[in-house]
């Protein structure tokens, strides 16, 4: 396991995929300040939600300064945390990466698309502690932000006390419940669901066929140990997920069989 981290001396460095203006970060924003002074922000200029891991390489970036230390990037997540830690901070490197809190949950499969969650994977990559955090909304609920306020700190000095390896980054989802009625924190698995299950086939004026890919999603909550199971128990789910893709139980086992 990594060493911990001293929160009260760490520079940290937030971003995310809704957007600079969005009020995610803007709570997140705020729950950092309450654990450092030394806080910065990069993020998108313009929502790039379900963008993934996305690079821009075909075009220069440009980084503007929004507030004090708030700036925006016309690119991806993955872009503005590059640019924050190789540009911006390249004195001083950041000490942990905080990637939301994303507007809707990222559970499941979701990690495949989240730009909330390739944040935060583009911290780890770079040798940064990093923790992507969503919340979840049910239905038309509207959304609880004050349940990330004060759930988050709570996460964020726990992961930090304990420290993690190289290479993993932590995968948070606040419940749709208010902070009084969460039950805790579940150290989670990914469970399963699939967005674009439905999708919308509709004709232009001009009489040619174009798709929505819908937002429904084929999901089992009822499986035990999985962080949709934590969310529908009302739990904060908590997610370690791998930077290295590998499958080690078919490595080895087509090692055996081509050897």
């Amino acid at each position: 396991m990594a060493e911990p981290i001293d929160l009260s001396h760490a520079r940290i460095l937030i971003s995310n995929d809704d957007g600079i203006d969005a009020p995610g970060i803007k709570v997140l924003e705020e729950v950092a300040l309450s654990l450092s002074e030394d806080v910065w922000v990069v993020a998108p200029e313009s929502e790039q939600s379900a963008v993934a891991h996305s690079l821009t390489i075909r075009r220069p970036l440009r980084l503007r300064q929004v507030g004090g230390r708030r700036y925006c990037v016309d690119g991806t997540p993955t872009d503005s945390v590059l640019l924050g830690v190789r540009q911006l901070l390249r004195e001083k490197r950041p000490d942990l990466v905080l990637s939301g809190i994303n507007r809707g949950s990222n559970l499941g499969d979701d990690v495949s698309y989240s730009g909330t969650v390739a944040a935060a994977m583009e911290g780890a990559l770079l040798g940064i502690p990093s923790i992507a955090l969503s919340q979840h909304i049910a239905g038309d609920s509207p959304i609880k932000w004050e349940t990330g306020r004060h759930w988050a700190p709570i996460v964020i000095r726990q992961l930090a006390a304990l420290g993690w390896p190289a290479n993993v980054l932590m995968n948070v989802n606040f419940p749709d419940l208010p902070p009084e009625q969460v039950t805790g924190v579940a150290v989670a698995g990914q469970g399963k669901r699939k967005i674009g299950d439905e999708l919308v086939e509709r004709i232009d004026p001009r009489g040619q066929p174009y798709y929505w890919i819908g937002g429904q999603r084929l999901e089992d909550p009822g499986l035990e140990g999985t962080d949709l199971a934590a969310i529908h128990q009302g739990k904060v789910a908590l997610t370690p997920l791998g930077t290295d893709f590998t499958h080690q139980g078919t490595l080895a086992e087509m090692a055996a069989l081509l050897a």
